[in-house]
């Protein structure tokens, strides 16, 4: 698609994108709230996504580096990256580059506690599956994923929008 047809009035007025997003929302709402009931005692969701993030990319990585792939605030960062370490999840080390910053990475008991997490949501997704077309679901997988890449990649690009709002 070339810059005019991204630009074109009648695409700008075009609800698609809003509503994309809208729903988006209210999934993760509804999701997130569902995922709560069932994860272990003391788990919370913020606390599950970091284990879930280490699961996934690796690690070590920073306080900073972590608020900044949640878009969250380093504050809010470090009250989960200490109640995640109070109970043996992760583990802080000097950065070796850095010795006034922290690396932090997930212990194996971290990777159980995530496994265990994710044990308690599979009876809930199996009872999601019987009413849901999953292949369906499987073709948008492709098309979220595009859109998160954009998202993160554009983090910048929303920064700049907002500070011309707050100016007008």
């Amino acid at each position: 698609m070339d810059n005019e047809q991204k630009q074109s009035p009648s695409s700008l007025n075009d609800p698609t994108l809003f509503t994309f997003f809208n729903e988006i929302g209210i999934v993760d709402q509804l999701a997130r709230t569902a995922f709560e009931r069932v994860l272990p005692k003391g788990m919370t969701v913020p606390q599950f996504s970091v284990l879930n993030h280490f699961v996934r990319l690796g690690g070590p990585r920073t306080p900073a580096q972590l608020a900044s792939s949640f878009q969250v605030s380093r504050a809010t960062m470090t009250n989960t990256l200490k109640r995640l370490d109070e109970a043996g999840l992760i583990v802080a080390h000097r950065d070796p580059n850095d010795g006034r910053s922290k690396q932090i990475d997930i212990t194996q008991a971290g990777r159980d506690m995530r496994e265990r997490s994710v044990a308690n949501l599979m009876p809930l997704l199996a009872e999601m599956a019987q009413r849901l077309d999953v292949a369906s679901l499987a073709k948008v997988i492709p098309t979220l994923q595009a859109a998160r890449i954009e998202l993160d990649n554009s983090r910048e690009v929303a920064d700049e929008v907002a500070a011309r709002q707050a100016d007008s």
